[in-house]
């Protein structure tokens, strides 16, 4: 079983990460294999759970939350396995700090996130308390963070993705696509015809509702990896204060740093939360003094590494953070 991902796998990687749907085709030829080899190395990525895709429902669309819970110690291990099966806990992460755990969560509205974190997630035992954060807008997330892989003339042959679209412009989904997205959200690559026949409904008339979805971003797919294996081992979350006029500015250029991987603005504590992967620990002081450059006017309130992510984005992880299961993504109600 591979053990590392290599600089080809890496390069399959973000074709994938550029153009998640796109055919083996297209993959192939912008990464100078031919459609068969680059669908038999995704496989072995895939099958040995070092890279896999995931499609979800990105807000507006969903009401995100990130809750860090101060945990009794003998119940952490027991809590974590636990929130693991809850589809609507969609991340668990162990960290360091006053919180011992750090969960994304989602819900179709805030009632329904207030029922979920006050009487499910709160009155668990071994529960001491928690914090709440409420995301208001995404700069940038998972799906847009790359290996950096790829030359400039192979992503010139990868389509271009869909634009982002203004929030009004979502239209009201019908049953068939509610069962689109639950589908994608079990495997993303499914085609047409595959979705026609789970969904019971015309291939045309399938082409045309995710054609609609997909390129209004009411759905969205990110490629991801076993992090440590790929030379990324350390995740740091910072907690971010900065003044209203100066957040949409600081949060722009806080997304264009390579190493960021969630950067959204969001009420709580705190109106700025960001993620970072890194090389190393010993990369932090590095990290934060460009942060700190790229956006003078934030002050870090918190910053703590995660010790272990048994959960992400609903794939479950091993500790070596390869894929071992999925738990579909449901957003409470």
């Amino acid at each position: 079983m591979p053990s590392q991902l290599t600089e080809s796998d890496l390069v399959l990687v973000e074709a994938l990460q550029l153009a998640p749907r796109a055919p083996w085709a297209v993959l192939g030829a912008a990464i100078g294999v031919d459609a068969r080899t680059a669908a038999r190395r995704w496989a072995r990525l895939r099958d040995n759970g070092l890279a896999w895709l995931t499609a979800y429902v990105p807000p507006p669309t969903l009401t995100i939350g990130y809750l860090d819970l101060a945990v009794r110690p003998d119940r952490i291990a027991a809590l974590s396995a636990a929130l693991c099966a809850w589809p609507q806990v969609f991340s668990v992460e162990h960290t360091t700090g006053r919180h011992q755990l750090f969960l994304g969560v989602d819900a179709v509205d805030l009632t329904a996130l207030d029922t979920l974190v006050s009487t499910g997630i709160g009155a668990l035992e071994g529960v001491l308390s928690l914090r709440l954060t409420v995301v208001c807008q995404v700069y940038r997330e998972g799906s847009d963070w790359l290996a950096r892989a790829l030359t400039p003339a192979q992503r010139a042959r990868l389509p271009a993705p869909a634009p982002l679209p203004h929030p009004a412009t979502a239209n009201p989904w019908t049953r068939l696509d509610q069962d689109l997205v639950r589908e994608l959200t079990v495997e993303p690559r499914r085609s047409a015809a595959e979705l026609a026949q789970r969904c019971g409904s015309s291939t045309a008339t399938v082409r045309r509702r995710l054609h609609r979805i997909l390129r209004g971003r009411e759905l969205d797919f990110r490629c991801d990896i076993a992090q440590a294996l790929a030379g990324w081992p350390v995740t740091v979350v910072y907690r971010l204060s900065v003044p209203a006029e100066a957040l949409d500015a600081s949060a722009r250029a806080l997304a264009a740093l390579p190493e960021t991987r969630l950067c959204s603005a969001v009420l709580g504590d705190h109106n700025l939360l960001l993620a970072a992967w890194l090389h190393g620990a010993g990369d932090c002081p590095d990290f934060e003094a460009r942060l700190r450059l790229a956006a003078p006017a934030v002050t870090v309130s918190e910053g703590n590494l995660s010790l272990r992510v048994p959960k992400r984005m609903g794939r479950l992880l091993n500790a070596d953070g390869r894929a071992i299961g999925q738990v579909p993504m449901t957003p409470a109600r």
